[in-house]
């Protein structure tokens, strides 16, 4: 038995430059499994070589991508002789909404170094349960028969905002934090004055989104989230859902394509109220199915983007709950 099996992706972005690092930390700490995988293909055989040394936790340093496919692999692929150890996620992506939900700061090789001192001390104590989303439908929407699973979905004009910062910004060079500033900013221009064009994200197709548990939104979004995460975007208190809402494990958040919503909801970011009252044309649910249908419903999951339309819908279903280590302190 190992400590940490280090499961990590040498063509990641971020790993360009930290991998050397990294393998050479690995290399000091004979308890640490490290495991590289060129691309998703790889990443069942690598699950197959992990379960073999029986670690108690497995750690991800890779990219968004890298991250949803191993938690995919992780959990639909029965390489463990019972449930899979418990899974640390290194921020080592664009958003690394995952890491920080489980504590991580901006420093993988930090957070890695916080992993192995866990791991070998009282590891019972950081673990926490999160609930996956299970994405299926679409046109591409599975790996043949099996969903994917992730923890973060955008949707309507989040991911046109996602997509313009990954082709219009994210080629500058900036800092991944500017960059997210610079897109937000160009699709709030977009939505306050009601303009388009190369330059700004383009506006979203109207999409029904059906909630099981609370009936169903039909329109244009400027914003729209599902998440099993505790932290977001916006610093929208997606906790307070469950004291308001009609229960489920899916959190969901939409603002209208309007500015007043708009206007509403920027401004309950920054006072710090977002999703703590109501607000006209800011949507807060939780429920345990989300269907996203429409002739052009797209989203993106941790970073990979699935196409649904009118005759193949997008169908998003909450898993049990999967263990995660926290890393803060």
């Amino acid at each position: 038995m190992v400590s940490v099996a280090l499961l990590s992706n040498p063509s990641s972005t971020g790993n360009r430059a930290l991998l050397p690092r990294i393998r050479d930390f690995c290399a000091g700490y004979p308890d640490i499994f490290h495991y590289e995988v060129e691309d998703a293909s790889q990443i069942g055989p690598a699950f197959q070589s992990i379960a073999m040394v029986r670690p108690r936790v497995i750690a991800i340093n890779g990219g968004d991508g890298t991250v949803q496919a191993a938690l995919t692999e992780l959990y639909s692929g029965d390489h463990f002789d019972g449930a899979p150890p418990p899974i640390a996620v290194l921020p080592n992506g664009k958003t690394n909404l995952i890491a920080m939900d489980l504590g991580a700061d901006s420093d993988p090789l930090k957070a890695l170094e916080r992993v192995l001192e866990i791991a070998n001390t009282d590891l019972d104590s950081h673990v926490i349960s999160r609930q996956l989303i299970s994405l299926s439908g679409g046109q591409d929407g599975t790996h043949g028969d099996r969903p994917v699973l992730g923890m973060f979905l955008g949707g309507a004009g989040l991911v046109e905002i996602m997509l313009y910062c990954r082709h219009k910004v994210y080629p500058l060079g900036l800092p991944n934090g500017l960059s997210h500033f610079i897109a937000a900013i160009a699709a709030i221009i977009g939505v306050l004055f009601r303009i388009g064009g190369s330059f700004l994200p383009r506006h979203a197709d109207p999409v029904q989104v059906s909630l099981i548990r609370d009936g169903q939104h039909d329109g244009r979004f400027a914003l729209l989230i599902v998440t099993t995460l505790e932290k977001m975007l916006l610093h929208a208190d997606m906790g307070a859902t469950a004291k308001t809402g009609s229960g489920g494990s899916m959190k969901f958040f939409a603002i209208d394509q309007d500015r007043g919503a708009v206007a509403r909801g920027i401004w309950a970011a920054i006072a710090g109220n977002l999703g703590k009252t109501p607000l006209r044309g800011v949507h807060f649910e939780q429920g345990d199915m989300v269907r996203i249908e429409g002739k052009r419903s797209s989203v993106i999951l941790d970073g990979e983007l699935y196409q649904g339309d009118s005759k193949h819908p997008i169908v998003l279903r909450s898993t049990a709950p999967v263990p995660f280590l926290r890393i803060a302190a």
